[in-house]
């Protein structure tokens, strides 16, 4: 059966919407274990030897909430992805109204709380990079 153009393009958004969560999840993640568990967002760089530590790192919660928001949002996509191929492909079924009620909710929900994360994301990177260039301007004249 064929799809209607504006359902390929609500799963196509699915997919990519699924993709983008689980990637930010996965990258701030593996960030936080490269500094042993600590938040970087926010935090204070200093030189450990040759390498960068966290002289004041956030508190771990701060990156848990944007790794779980994201992670929810990755899988909530991933289940809508799936369960419209399905629905779609296999029973041949419309959403009704209250269903789609009940979407929209969780949609709005999952939108605030990325929203939230991606403000989060924004200012507490550009504070951890503005300090490790901070870090870079007072070892060059000693380089030099």
């Amino acid at each position: 059966m064929a799809l209607p153009w504006l359902l390929r393009v609500e799963l196509v958004l699915f997919a990519a919407a699924f993709l983008c969560g689980a990637v930010a999840a996965a990258a701030l993640t593996r960030t936080q274990g490269s500094f042993r568990g600590s938040c970087p967002l926010y935090g204070v760089a200093a030189l450990n030897g040759s390498s960068l530590a966290l002289s004041h790192p956030s508190a771990p919660s701060l990156c848990y909430f944007v790794a779980g928001a994201s992670g929810l949002l990755a899988l909530y996509c991933l289940l809508l992805l799936l369960f419209w191929v399905y629905s779609s492909c296999i029973e041949d079924s419309h959403r009704g109204p209250i269903g789609l009620r009940i979407a929209l909710v969780f949609s709005a929900i999952a939108i605030f709380l990325i929203l939230v994360s991606a403000c989060i994301l924004r200012f507490g990177t550009s504070s951890f990079c503005n300090s490790i260039v901070s870090l870079n301007n007072t070892i060059r004249p000693l380089l030099g």
